[in-house]
């Protein structure tokens, strides 16, 4: 079994891959979407198919009070695009034999996080910018993950 964690960032979408066994996410890189992570759906369901995906966990971006903005608004119709796209592909995708669960889960300060285990790493702002988002991909997956084990 496999899982797919997403973050969907202005300029990349960022990916990270569960272990078989579900025990740990590992960043597999990101998309370039220049400003719109819809460019970034074909790509995404790519590696779906090629990794032979079972879950695949979307990071909602809610506000610190748990309201719902604008990014949350645009992940959930992110979410439900790539929905529809999978069951449209479903039957007719070899690789894709069944589509994959889609889940999404609270990503509240992932980034931020993600910018602290890059600081972490001595790598500086600038030379970091193109590792947060997958960096956040991970963040969301493990914590996805932990939560399936429990």
């Amino acid at each position: 079994m496999t899982w797919l964690g997403i973050d969907l960032g202005d300029a990349r979408v960022g990916l990270a891959l569960s272990d078989p066994e579900l025990s740990f996410a590992h960043p597999i890189g990101d998309i370039e979407v220049h400003g719109d992570s819809f460019r970034g759906l074909d790509d995404v369901i790519d590696t779906i198919a090629r990794e032979r995906v079972d879950v695949v966990v979307i990071g909602l971006p809610l506000q610190l009070n748990g309201a719902e903005g604008k990014s949350a608004k645009k992940a959930r119709r992110w979410a439900a695009n790539l929905k529809k796209r999978l069951a449209s592909r479903d039957s007719g995708t070899p690789e894709l034999e069944v589509a994959p669960r889609v889940d999404m889960l609270d990503e509240r300060l992932t980034t931020v996080a993600a910018h602290r285990l890059l600081f972490d790493a001595d790598l500086t702002g600038r030379s970091h910018r193109p590792f947060v988002d997958q960096q956040s991909a991970v963040l969301i997956l493990q914590m996805a993950l932990d939560r399936n084990r429990k």
